[in-house]
């Protein structure tokens, strides 16, 4: 019986190690570019994709730019066609290495990690380095993360007729049940 049991944890860690990669096609993304005193400006995709490969600590994510809504949908119109030119540029891709990443050592209390990469956007490229909460949970690991870019970096003009509504300074945040 004691065989069975062993046998049975060698059996499970060695498909769990074995994973090339852990993927999440429903991760959600939200940002927001609000300024105090004036109109919400925050939108929200639940079709980002996200995929983790636990060997090397590889985090890619995608999600298309049309995607993200608006509680306006004038302002969902306006996003899409004159500050991202979501046409012309229709995803925005992260890149990254997720530092001394082990899948062994994730367990159902969240750890903190840094991961260094690419943010692609809107036609330009930016280094960042982002903090990532990492717990494991029955149905995969889930992977959340918050941090700042400013819109300039990726040259999104805002408009000087709305920008004391707009920040420069963009709140993004995002989770995913990577399986």
């Amino acid at each position: 019986m004691k065989s069975i049991y062993i046998f049975s944890f060698l059996f499970f860690s060695i498909v769990f190690s074995a994973q090339e990669k852990l993927v999440s096609k429903s991760g959600k993304i939200t940002f927001e570019a609000s300024v105090p005193t004036f109109e919400e400006v925050k939108a929200t995709s639940n079709n980002a994709t996200f995929v983790l490969k636990p060997a090397t600590g590889d985090l890619q994510s995608l999600v298309m730019i049309t995607s993200f809504r608006f509680k306006i949908a004038l302002m969902e119109e306006h996003f899409n066609e004159n500050y991202i030119e979501s046409e012309k540029f229709p995803k925005a891709i992260f890149r990254g290495k997720i530092d001394n990443f082990n899948i062994s050592s994730i367990s159902t209390t969240a750890k903190e990690y840094s991961a260094k990469g690419t943010l692609e956007m809107h036609g330009k490229s930016k280094d960042i380095t982002i903090v990532l909460q990492i717990r494991k949970v029955d149905s995969g690991i889930d992977i959340a993360s918050n941090f700042y870019v400013n819109a300039s970096d990726f040259n999104i003009d805002i408009p000087s007729i709305v920008k004391n509504k707009v920040s420069n300074k963009i709140y993004i945040k995002f989770s995913a049940l990577l399986k």
